[in-house]
């Protein structure tokens, strides 16, 4: 595990019909330990002598090149040294762990060390000719690599004399596994053995080759040495060309996941940005090109794109991820969400006896298809002691220190029902959206299972009033009671909103039920979850039963203000009145929250704030993305400039690629963020959230139902003169131009829709 644990992936390679949530052994929320410590355990008798734990790899200071399903990490010499995450990886094995290149036995000077683009790097170092007088060096050595396991190597001589000197390759894996690696462990090199032009290693399940082009002069196997003896003339150079290849044996009838395949278009359009903020130029292009390293296909399903979560920690698919990739960059295209749906679709625990929503006919109507699954009123609760149905696969994740673990499957499921509707309001076609509509259905009865009453119908008090974990039977929730998030409850009431939403467009039952039910949780939720404190007040991060909030002040209030597309191009009604989220936009923008690069996860006056905690101070890209954009459609688009500026100069300092997180240290004049070292880069939801970043303050909100589209950009005009162009809606260019005054001008959009501005 990566030293910074999060939810583990899900297995891409077949569907899982288990319940992704099940709970382990333990309880979720264990009683608290004692703060005592002392050197000697109660019995008076010394402790025994513990090992040492291996350090976990940090990603934070290697040069990482992806293209899924394959890695590449080095340092910025170039040196694939075989320790921490260096090497090349295919499909989670580490193909080569060393590849160090000498030159007349000396290795090359580091020059630079840099990514061209998501899949590509490009390292200089120099060597001096021995014997040369010249105090400059004469021979450069230049590495092109490739995440797919390809490295160019060239030298070149600028001196003015011949160089006559060996190039030496010393290569060795272990063919370890990445969870393994990261985790700090470390086994010995394999022997290796030599094959036609270059190098093969044999382990117990997969093998692994290095070829050579041009052939080496001599390859000396029990030290993995490839040897040419160069002579470089001046002004000439030399190259040659490494490809690593693993060969692998998978169980009967299940084949890994691959990626992008060759004649397979990216998912989403390419669009052009032209802004007065140079830093949004940088920004866009470069978040999309690391989106674009990280998408994956189902083996049986390789035009059906999905995005892992990220590199290297969770290099797979991770549902809440891949829906939030999916959602944040539906202005460029619908392709990498019906993808994504699709893919989760088929991986959803199946409810009420329907059939699998990959097994409804294509075009099938959604007035058949799935017709009397619990999305209509005539639902009811789960048996006594089922498996909730419904769900999207996910598994448990650290909060930190002050909030109880959340289950990914509850968002994921949420959140499914969410990007569903949008993508139908951006334009995706009505038979894919009818092809997923009982799947949708599906996510909507785990949500009511959640909030029964007992007799099929919904909870408007006592425990099940609030939204909890959709992965728990009524009987665990009532052996074990789960707290009630703030986030949760905001993502539950958009579904019902956008579940209602299809519902009634599609000519099923139960709009109107999940219209109340989410009417009701409104008023519950600003009675219930706000507290009122000497600073004007605050949401509860979560309940743990009535009237018993916990204490933690945390960035997920950011999600009561991701209300959700609604018709018309309007946003749904959110949980907090305008008051309520006039002292939240207030309180987000002050240091407790904002530590100059963005929002922190935990306020800083937590006694257990942590800069570099992941959830206990850390800055999270994608919410402080999701606060700047709430921030800004609410109205509140002073704070939300005050987050966007910080965000944006974070950018700079890393080249314009957000990693997952960064450490939420005050901002100090003169000094770059500081990287935390176990952060993905690139992470899907952080390299999406950029892209959403810029995309939404054009303010173009498409209905394409009723054949209309909103522009209605930030009137502060935040990035300046902003021209985008090549986004899509309805499947059709669309560019939008905003001035320096906030009005915008739609300069290309399909001749059928019906333009408005507010």
């Amino acid at each position: 595990m990566p030293p910074y644990p999060s939810a583990p992936p899900i297995a891409p390679t077949a569907p899982s019909a288990a319940s992704p949530s099940a709970a382990p052994a333990a309880p979720l929320y264990p009683p608290p330990t004692s703060p005592a410590r002392s050197d000697q355990p109660a019995s008076g008798q010394p402790r025994p002598q513990t090992q040492a734990r291996p350090q976990p790899a940090a990603a934070h200071n290697t040069i990482l090149c992806v293209n899924a399903p394959a890695m590449a990490a080095s340092g910025p010499d170039g040196q694939l040294r075989g320790q921490s995450l260096h090497g090349f990886y295919r499909a989670g094995v580490r193909t080569l762990a060393r590849m160090e290149v000498r030159l007349g036995g000396i290795e090359p000077l580091p020059l630079q060390g840099t990514l061209t683009s998501a899949a590509e790097a490009r390292f200089l170092g120099a060597v001096r000719i021995p014997g040369d007088l010249d105090p400059d060096p004469a021979l450069t050595v230049e590495r092109l690599r490739h995440a797919d396991g390809v490295e160019t190597i060239t030298v070149r001589n600028t001196g003015s004399r011949p160089a006559r000197l060996p190039l030496e390759i010393a290569l060795g894996t272990d063919l370890g596994q990445l969870s393994d690696i990261a985790a700090g462990q470390r086994s010995a090199d394999l022997p290796g053995q030599v094959q036609s032009a270059g190098l093969r290693w044999a382990g117990q399940s997969h093998s692994a080759t290095v070829t050579a082009r041009p052939s080496p002069h001599a390859v000396l196997a029990g030290a993995g040495v490839l040897r040419w003896d160069l002579e470089v003339q001046p002004g000439a150079r030399w190259s040659v060309e490494l490809r690593t290849e693993l060969e692998h044996s998978s169980p009967v009838g299940v084949r890994p996941p691959s990626g992008r395949g060759l004649g397979v278009p990216l998912p989403w359009s390419a669009p052009e940005v032209r802004c007065d903020d140079s830093r949004v130029e940088v920004l866009l292009p470069r978040s999309l090109d690391a989106l674009g390293g990280l998408l994956l296909a189902d083996a049986d399903r390789p035009t059906d794109l999905y995005a892992a979560s990220g590199v290297p920690w969770r290099f797979g698919l991770t549902s809440a991820d891949a829906l939030w990739a999916a959602r944040l960059t539906l202005p460029l295209g619908t392709r990498l969400a019906g993808g994504t749906l699709r893919a989760l679709a088929r991986r959803q625990h199946p409810g009420g006896g329907s059939a699998p929503a990959s097994a409804t006919p294509a075009g099938a109507s959604a007035a058949t298809a799935g017709a009397g699954t619990a999305g209509g009123p005539t639902a009811t609760a789960q048996a006594a002691g089922s498996r909730p149905e419904g769900l999207i696969p996910g598994a448990l994740r650290h909060a930190g220190p002050e909030l109880p673990p959340s289950c990914t499957a509850t968002e994921a499921t949420l959140l499914f029902v969410t990007v569903l509707a949008e993508a139908w309001r951006w334009g995706m076609p009505r038979s894919e959206v009818a092809d997923l509509l009982p799947a949708a259905e599906r996510a909507l009865a785990a949500l009511r299972s959640n909030v029964s009453d007992g007799s099929g119908g919904f909870a408007t008090d006592g425990p099940n009033s609030f939204v909890t974990d959709l992965g728990r039977s009524a009987e665990e929730r009532a052996a074990r009671p789960v707290a009630a998030r703030c986030e949760v409850q905001a993502q539950a009431h958009r579904a019902a909103l956008h579940g209602a939403e299809l519902l009634e467009a599609f000519g099923r039952r139960g709009a109107e039920e999940w219209r109340g039910w989410a009417a009701g949780l409104r008023e519950r939720f600003r009675e219930q979850f706000w507290i009122d404190d000497l600073s004007g007040g605050r949401p509860a991060a979560a309940l743990a039963g009535p009237g018993r909030p916990l204490p933690a002040v945390a960035s997920s209030f950011v999600h009561l203000l991701d209300l959700g597309l609604a018709a018309d191009g309007a946003h749904h009604e959110g949980l907090l009145d305008r008051e309520q989220t006039r002292i939240l936009a207030q309180r987000l923008v002050t240091p407790e929250f904002d530590c100059g690069w963005g929002l922190r996860t935990l306020s800083a006056k937590s006694p257990r704030f942590n800069p570099l905690g992941h959830r206990s101070g850390a800055v999270r890209v994608h919410e402080t993305a999701l606060a700047v954009v709430g921030l800004a459609e609410a109205g509140f688009e002073r704070e939300a400039g005050a987050l966007l500026e910080g965000l944006l100069d974070a950018s700079t300092h890393f080249e314009g690629r957000l990693p997952e997180m960064y450490a939420g240290e005050q901002r100090v004049t003169g000094c770059p963020p500081v990287p935390h070292p176990a952060a993905c880069r690139p992470a899907a939801v952080s390299a999406a959230a950029a892209v959403h970043l810029v995309l939404a303050l054009a303010g173009v909100r498409p209905d394409i139902p009723a054949g209309r589209v909103l522009v209605r950009p930030a009137s502060t005009a935040p990035l300046g003169e902003l021209q985008l162009s090549g986004l899509r809606v309805a499947g059709e260019p669309f560019s939008v131009r905003v001035s320096r005054i906030g009005v915008a001008v739609v300069e290309e959009a399909p001749p059928e829709l019906q333009l408005g501005a507010r």
